[in-house]
């Protein structure tokens, strides 16, 4: 089997992604980041997601991103709630797909390893600088140019995208189809202590909409009605 590794966040986004690597089969491996992140729950959602979808190996990289802030991710800022954000919005976390993917690429060449999946989207999304076609075909370029196995021809990189031109819609009805448990995913910018979903941040909008165009119903919040009762 072909090996990928999958970039794994936690969401709906990342675990549709897992899922189509695995229907294509190649052997994942997936890896998450806690980069000093408010909240813990999309880690303890991730870690659900690559045993539910039985990756080959899940690691969890420690970074922190706090020391930079810049962010309402990472920093004392509030998550702005209630409106969707224009422009790049305050959670934008400064160059993270281009820290997460650099040690993906590290992984993969040890690995022995030319793909790369990570689950970006040009569509329904929040506006983020690193989530565009021409960043992912950059870091592609450049990835080609950084590594060993590169430069003697022995790997040649393939970052993949197959999220990027994708509506929410689009993107729930291709996970439920392959069998994704959304029900696993977090996708709230600020959660409860107990994972919660505000249900008012730019992410819980989205995720509340792509539900609603899809014309399904999101598992995390029938599971959460149902524990209240």
């Amino acid at each position: 089997m072909k090996k990928a590794i999958v970039l794994l966040s936690g969401g709906l986004d990342s675990a549709t992604v897992l899922a189509m690597v695995k229907a294509a089969d190649y052997e994942a491996y997936t890896i998450s980041f806690r980069y000093g992140q408010r909240h813990s729950v999309e880690i303890n959602s991730a870690t659900r997601v690559a045993k539910h979808l039985a990756a080959k190996e899940h690691i969890i990289a420690d970074i922190d991103l706090r020391l930079f802030g810049g962010s309402a991710l990472t920093d004392d800022i509030d998550v702005p709630k209630g409106k969707v954000s224009t422009g790049i919005p305050i959670t934008y976390v400064p160059a993270r797909n281009t820290i997460f993917l650099s040690f993906a690429l590290a992984w993969a060449e040890t690995l022995g390893c030319s793909d790369i999946f990570i689950g970006v989207n040009a569509v329904d999304y929040s506006g983020y600088p690193d989530c565009r076609p021409e960043y992912i075909h950059a870091y592609e370029r450049m990835a080609n140019l950084a590594t060993k196995a590169g430069i003697e021809g022995r790997q040649k990189m393939q970052i993949h995208t197959p999220l990027i031109q994708l509506t929410k819609a689009q993107i729930i009805q291709t996970g439920m189809a392959l069998g994704v448990d959304y029900g696993m995913t977090s996708s709230c910018y600020a959660p409860g202590e107990d994972g919660e979903p505000c249900q008012r941040c730019d992410s819980c909008y989205l995720r509340e909409k792509g539900f609603a165009d899809a014309g399904e119903s999101d598992p995390q919040l029938t599971l959460e009605s149902t524990e209240k009762k």
